[in-house]
């Protein structure tokens, strides 16, 4: 019966002294939302609710969804007549609804979170990748570079001493014995033979706190029943309550050397943040690039199409006068070959717009598994380049100041410089020797009952209860304080420690002042390029008007016999080379204002795009209207 009831007491002690785990089974991560507010992968518990998954909750795993590769709506919804009409804002839209590179980089702020958890439960803080993923580029073009990959380093965090642990340990342990140990003297234990049977229990509880400070307290239990008849109590119940509390003087003390991993992991999710903004601007980017060459190789189709239709022209005219003898046969032969010419341009540059159609489609989706319509569906862009009259140029400085205000990447590095600071404290710390106080307070206790020698004090006398009174009455009390303390005598492994994080923090400042002077770059380049882009447009307006007079001109020539079919070949040629011209300097105005965009890290506020829409993938703006009339396709 004794047995049992301490069995019944330990067991009570595990349900008060057990830490609980509701919050952790029910509650979201650090910085989670629900899982239908951001629409995105959220970790599900497989734990069941209730007081029974209050307590396993902590056990079971919890999992993020399946991923999810269904199309946004939208796709569809700007689809008519066979024909897929795209804004420029519906584009960018759908980039932020499907593209595959930004629903990769949206599992980073959750990898940052589960991060965070496993540092406030006192382990290492992961670092986090900061790379973007290389944009798409056109048919005929490279991927513009982020500069992430080049210029952000995440240095070293997991130096120094290591973190507590910091979440609460419950230990426990049963043990039952039975000994049967031959005496050579019956004096002692009043038997030839000593037969025991011994039950052992344990119960402890221990807990590390920011401060330095381990805190544990343990429950101990022995239960022992023999055969010696020199026992006054038998069976008999030691048992014993211990406090001790260590505390770390030197190595080891102090919020800011043990708070430095959660810092650090903090900062680490506002980086993942970050790296998903860099890749949200530099897709939007390359998205918006993708777009602008699209127009321009559909008006490129056009150009090239009117060139063949004036080539045909002119050979329905040329067979007239060799009809009537005002021109030689061979102007026919010229026209054709000509116009043979102007066939092969004109499947160029369908197929590149069907190239073009490809690269953008698979931008905009997430999976290749579309309607057939869908498939077919030529894009027809409702945007034109719009090139304004007077150019709105700001102050370089101002320019540069906004970039660097507003660059993810330089963001990026702060924080990671911010984070080497912190690491380093946590290497100046293992320096130091180790000294702890270690106290302990401990309450002792005896209880059974009478043997079959006499004279027992009847205060011994009961059962577990009167065990626990007596612990809890702090009868038989003992106390102890004392001191540990360890010097290492060269200490070279810390000392290297230290130098290899200070020279990781160097390199990043410089890397920092490196990235800063780049962007200054980047933000000077970009305000030429624009410069340079407009000039070119001005002057293949110029150069296309002229050559479209010098056309004319030289077909008057030859209505009146003083010029030749060759000759207005030859001007026609020019003619559709000015047009080309001019087409390709409005797409390379339209890119160099997204450069701009970009260097100044002003993608985002240019769009009206939300980041709290861009990191759920869901864009709370309809569709564009599709115009009553739209534009005709082109025959693909």
């Amino acid at each position: 019966m004794d047995r049992t009831r301490s069995y019944l007491a330990l067991l009570c002690t595990v349900l008060m002294l057990a830490p609980s785990a509701g919050l952790a089974a029910d509650q979201p991560g650090p910085g989670g939302a629900a899982p239908d507010q951001n629409n995105q992968p959220q970790p599900v518990s497989t734990g069941s609710r209730g007081f029974l998954g209050s307590i396993t909750g902590p056990y079971r795993p919890k999992m993020p969804a399946p991923v999810n590769l269904s199309n946004s709506t939208r796709l569809e919804s700007l689809l008519r007549g066979g024909n897929l009409y795209l804004s420029l804002q519906d584009t960018v839209a759908l980039a932020l609804e499907n593209n595959l590179d930004l629903e990769i980089q949206r599992y980073g702020p959750q990898v940052a979170d589960a991060n965070l958890l496993r540092a406030r439960a006192g382990g290492y803080a992961t670092p986090v990748a900061t790379s973007v993923f290389a944009p798409p580029a056109s048919v005929t073009g490279a991927a513009p570079s982020s500069g992430l990959q080049t210029y952000v380093t995440a240095g070293s965090t997991q130096i120094g001493i290591a973190p507590p642990n910091l979440d609460p340990m419950l230990t426990g342990a049963l043990g039952f014995a039975h000994n049967t140990t031959p005496q050579s003297s019956s004096f002692v234990s009043g038997t030839a033979a000593l037969i025991q049977h011994l039950d052992t229990s344990s119960l402890g509880i221990q807990q590390n706190l920011l401060s330095g400070t381990l805190v544990g307290l343990g429950l101990t239990n022995s239960n022992v029943n023999s055969n010696s008849s020199r026992s006054q109590f038998n069976p008999a119940t030691n048992s014993s309550l211990s406090l001790t509390v260590t505390q770390h003087l030197l190595q080891g003390f102090g919020l800011a050397v043990n708070t430095r991993q959660i810092r650090i992991a903090k900062n680490n999710r506002e980086v993942s943040d970050l790296v998903f903004k860099a890749q949200v601007i530099t897709t939007v980017s390359a998205i918006e690039d993708l777009y602008w060459d699209l127009v321009s190789y559909d008006e490129n189709v056009r150009v090239q199409r009117d060139a063949l239709a004036a080539t045909e022209r002119l050979l329905e005219e040329n067979k007239k006068q060799v009809a009537v003898g005002i021109l030689a046969p061979i102007e026919i032969v010229r026209a054709e070959a000509e116009i043979a010419a102007g066939q092969q341009a004109v499947t160029v540059a369908e197929t590149q717009v069907l190239q073009q159609e490809t690269i953008l489609k698979n931008a905009l989706r997430r999976t290749s598994a579309l309607s057939p319509v869908m498939a077919s569906a030529p894009i027809i862009p409702t945007d034109h380049v719009q090139i304004p009259d007077v150019e709105p140029i700001a102050p370089i400085q101002d320019m540069m100041a906004l970039a660097e205000s507003a660059r993810p990447e330089l963001a990026q590095l702060r924080i990671l410089l911010q984070n080497q600071e912190i690491a380093i404290r946590g290497t100046r710390s293992e320096l130091l020797p180790t000294l702890d106080v270690v106290g302990q307070l401990t309450n002792n206790a005896l209880a059974g009952e009478l043997g079959p020698t006499t004279g027992g004090n009847a205060f011994f006398i009961g059962g577990y209860g009167t065990v626990l009174s007596q612990l809890f009455a702090r009868n038989f009390p003992t106390y102890s304080i004392g001191l540990n303390l360890n010097i290492p005598l060269r200490n070279r492994a810390a000392q290297a420690d230290l130098i290899n994080g200070a020279l990781v923090l160097r390199q990043q400042q410089l890397g920092l002042q490196r990235l800063e002077n780049q962007v200054r770059v980047d933000v000077r380049n970009a305000q030429i390029g624009l410069q340079q882009a407009r000039a070119q447009y001005q002057s293949a307006i110029k150069q296309r008007v002229l050559q479209q007079q010098t056309v004319d001109a030289e077909q008057k020539k030859l209505a009146v016999g003083a010029s030749t079919t060759y000759n207005v070949i030859l001007t026609q040629r020019d003619l559709v080379t000015a047009e080309s011209n001019e087409v390709a300097a409005q797409s390379a105005y339209a890119k160099a204002k997204v450069e701009v965009d970009r260097a100044t890290g002003q993608t985002l506020y240019s769009n009206n795009i939300s980041l709290e829409d861009a990191f759920k993938g869901v864009v709370s703006r309809p569709p564009s209207p599709i115009p009553a009339t739209p534009p005709p396709p082109q025959q693909k």
